[in-house]
């Protein structure tokens, strides 16, 4: 029987335990990968409807029945370097957040005040169509630096494509009750209404110093965050690039030019 003083005898003892561990460990992960990436999926699907008002933060609801509510919105995803939708990728199983450290699925972009460095080549956006087969609803992934953290959200637009219909910041590390305000229900309905685009086209949208008007008098202009600047500026420019060039602007501009065109055909 080995001496439980042995040098040899502690190493082969430990390095045993870690491969057990290990096993262990290993085992897990493959056991619950289905699992978690069912998980991952619900919890995308219960931000899109929190962003579009189809869910409310407080209201708590199955799996199947958060399904059931997403079952109008289809996944589209769009190919950043062409702003184009691309029908030939694979949506399911698709982690944008995975893609930003593989350079082949991914790229840099110029410096931005909202500290994006690189984007995937392929970002997922949500539409809902009306009875009608129009587009009622496009619900876009934005992240951006705030204060202390990236902020990860989805901006929902409306059938214009210029209208806020809603906005919700689902993972942040922001400061509770300054920052951190960019996840409280009032604060994201204050969005609601609000025009992204002056009459020129450009994104005008501004989270400001104070309290903002209504909608209808004040259009491009948002409440801005009581003893969060940087986090309120962290949030204009967060929206501002992933509606720019470096964004979803060029997919917008498609999406318009193409109602302008069945509109002109019809």
């Amino acid at each position: 029987m080995p001496r439980l003083g042995n040098n040899a005898y502690t190493v082969a003892f430990a390095t045993a335990i870690c491969i057990v561990c290990a096993l262990l460990v290993s085992g897990a992960a493959v056991g619950l990968a289905d699992r978690q990436a069912v998980n991952a999926e619900v919890d995308r699907q219960r931000n899109v409807l929190m962003a579009t008002g189809d869910m409310r933060a407080d209201e708590s609801l199955s799996p199947a029945e958060i399904a059931d509510r997403f079952a109008a919105f289809q996944p589209v995803a769009v190919d950043l370097a062409t702003g184009r939708p691309d029908p030939s990728f694979t949506v399911a199983g698709y982690d944008p957040r995975r893609a930003l450290a593989d350079p082949s699925m991914s790229h840099a972009v110029p410096a931005n005040p909202a500290q994006v460095t690189r984007v995937p080549n392929h970002v997922i956006a949500y539409e809902r169509l009306d009875e009608t087969g129009e587009r009622d609803l496009l619900v876009l992934p934005i992240e951006g630096k705030g204060l202390w953290s990236t902020m990860y959200g989805f901006l929902a637009l409306g059938p214009d494509l210029k209208t806020v219909r809603g906005l919700t910041f689902y993972q942040h590390g922001e400061t509770p009750g300054l920052g951190g305000e960019i996840s409280n229900p009032r604060w994201q309905a204050a969005w609601n209404g609000r025009q992204l685009f002056d009459e020129d086209g450009d994104v005008a949208i501004a989270v400001i110093r104070g309290r903002a008007g209504p909608a209808d008098e004040e259009p491009h202009r948002v409440d801005g965050l009581s003893g969060a600047t940087i986090t309120g500026r962290g949030v204009e420019a967060t929206v501002k690039f992933w509606l720019g060039e470096q964004g979803f602007g060029p997919y917008l501009e498609s999406l318009r030019k193409e109602g302008s065109d069945v509109g002109e055909g019809a």
